[in-house]
């Protein structure tokens, strides 16, 4: 449902005394931000806080019904049994402590706490020098090849000469899909034919950005889960190729999780965690959910920072996750 810009009021803005000057910096540096994010995270903010507010309506003081709620409604928002436990338990401490007796402050407590779970997973340092190698895993259908493609978007914003690599060859869709992304974005593809394999793929786009003195090179790779050993033996590969051809690159592994999946992307990355070494998660189809509380599942039950959130269809469709405006 779209929203209407007439209803000044019921856009959420974060409480000047909870901004961090590095946020703000980055604010004005990415004047698309508000909007984007706002078409994102809009239903998942209002239904939760909403919902916070009928547990507080009339109160003065808090009840253990209103922490029974508070429990179904962050289970609901997808954040798994373990974590809303915990947040709960978290909020029950401070409001007690301040005897709380207002939603306003009943939602300012909850805030900082989801804030402060998620700052408690700092974004990854890359190591290395030179160009910066970005492996994106993920299974099929969670909107990897669209992701790859914002991913090349903003490395082209950053100015970064960039290259893609089409590794996952099992499927020609994929393929054709990251080709005809590399045209729109004026992005060289380095890709073979359907059942190549995924190592000779990498090994040739390694080598091509090496002689074009590319900046980034971003490599798809398959999403097959029938089984884990397949996989492993697939992505093992690829690794072996990046570690030897590349060894002084700078390197990164983005795991693509579909927003929309609830539970079942915790599962996919708790799978794609045994396999390969996971340096962050981008959560795409955001703003086809009302149900943002995987991205803090994720931080907790699974120890990965969240990087960046996937608004839309478009290139530029992509945002930095930032905890505080998430959870305020």
């Amino acid at each position: 449902m779209a929203e209407d810009p007439t209803k000044k009021n019921d856009i959420l803005e974060l409480a000047p005394e909870t901004r961090l000057p590095e946020e703000e910096a980055a604010e004005q540096e990415q004047s698309g931000f508000w909007k984007k994010l706002k078409r994102g995270l809009f239903m998942t903010h209002t239904e939760l806080i909403d919902k916070v507010s009928d547990a507080m309506s009339g109160k003065v003081t808090l009840d253990e019904r209103t922490f029974e709620y508070l429990e179904e409604v962050l289970i609901s928002s997808d954040l798994g049994v373990e974590t809303s436990l915990e947040l709960v338990e978290r909020v029950r401490r401070n409001a007690l402590k301040e005897q709380v007796g207002s939603a306003t402050r009943l939602r300012k407590i909850l805030a900082d706490e989801i804030a402060d779970l998620l700052y408690e997973l700092p974004r990854p340092r890359l190591a290395g020098r030179g160009p910066l190698l970005t492996l994106v895993v993920g299974v099929n259908g969670v909107g990897k090849t669209t992701s790859i493609a914002k991913l090349a978007r903003r490395a082209q914003e950053e100015g970064q000469k960039v290259m893609l690599a089409a590794g996952d060859t099992f499927r020609a869709a994929a393929i054709e899909q990251l080709a005809l992304w590399g045209e729109r974005l004026g992005v060289e593809v380095v890709r073979q034919g359907q059942g190549a394999d995924p190592g000779a793929v990498v090994y040739d786009a390694i080598h091509a950005a090496k002689a074009r003195r590319m900046d980034h090179l971003i490599i798809d790779t398959a999403g097959r889960l029938h089984t884990k050993d397949h996989l492993m033996a697939e992505l093992g590969k690829v690794r072996r190729v990046i570690d030897r051809e590349a060894p002084e690159w700078a390197k990164r592994t983005i795991l693509v999780l579909d927003a929309t999946t609830g539970q079942n992307a915790l599962a996919q990355a708790r799978t794609f965690a045994q396999v390969v070494p996971i340096d962050g998660v981008l959560l795409a189809k955001v703003d086809g959910t009302a149900k943002g509380g995987m991205v803090v599942a994720i931080a907790r039950e699974l120890k990965l920072p969240v990087l960046y959130l996937g608004v839309g269809e478009k290139a530029d469709d992509l945002v930095d996750f930032r905890p505080r405006e998430f959870a305020s």
